[in-house]
């Protein structure tokens, strides 16, 4: 496991479909955790370690990615996933930090699980054998329909779309469908927040359920 004792740091993790904004507003967040004193370490998924981020490369940039299987796209997941948190987020949150993550564990159940059509106790226990005891005290997810989601993809003036973002309006669909429901299901844990404000009301709603959430 991980953690071995209790952290006295928080992970806030983000979550969305491609284009709702999460980068942007994860910067945010950090800022104004930093103003009040906080000790702030900002990851992504699949990535953050050096690892990760080969595995990220496989991902989304392989040649042959179009080729890849659901089980193999979950696995590389999970691979990179248990990586970042032994590496950089379990030691993060022991000494202390708040770290924020651009993906976490959520993004398995909803891309694999649900958008994939993966069976849902695999998936789960990959997710658990991955991340052991470490999980997000708080999970903020960005909704945006998925016409604004991929009108926002074809906004991008960087790179080509990888294979993520090519996938087609059902797939994106199902994947905004997955996260409604994690919402509904996790309200403990999960913040759901309207992604098509700008990016200050977006912030300020997000800083305003963190405060009450995390004291």
């Amino acid at each position: 496991m991980p953690l071995h004792q209790k952290p006295t740091g928080k992970l806030i993790s983000f979550e969305g479909s491609e284009g709702s904004g999460k980068s942007t507003q994860i910067s945010l967040l950090a800022a104004h955790l930093q103003k009040t004193g906080k000790d702030v370490v900002s990851t992504r998924e699949p990535g953050g370690t050096e690892i990760g981020e080969q595995i990220r490369n496989i991902i989304v940039h392989n040649s042959k990615g179009d080729e890849m299987c659901a089980e193999t796209e979950l696995l590389l997941f999970a691979a990179a996933r248990a990586q970042l948190v032994r590496e950089v987020i379990a030691p993060a949150l022991l000494a202390g930090k708040y770290v924020l993550s651009d993906r976490f564990l959520d993004s398995s159940t909803v891309y694999q699980g649900i958008a994939r059509k993966l069976a849902a106790d695999p998936v789960a226990q990959i997710n658990r054998f991955a991340v052991g005891n470490v999980m997000p005290d708080v999970t903020v997810v960005i909704d945006v329909p998925t016409e604004v989601s991929l009108t926002r993809l074809k906004q991008r003036t960087t790179d080509l779309p990888d294979r993520m973002e090519r996938e087609n309006i059902d797939f994106y669909n199902h994947v905004r469908e997955g996260y409604l429901l994690l919402a509904k299901n996790m309200p403990e844990r999960v913040i759901l927040v309207d992604g098509t404000r700008t990016p200050a009301q977006v912030a300020q709603t997000i800083w305003e359920h963190v405060q009450v959430r995390l004291g």
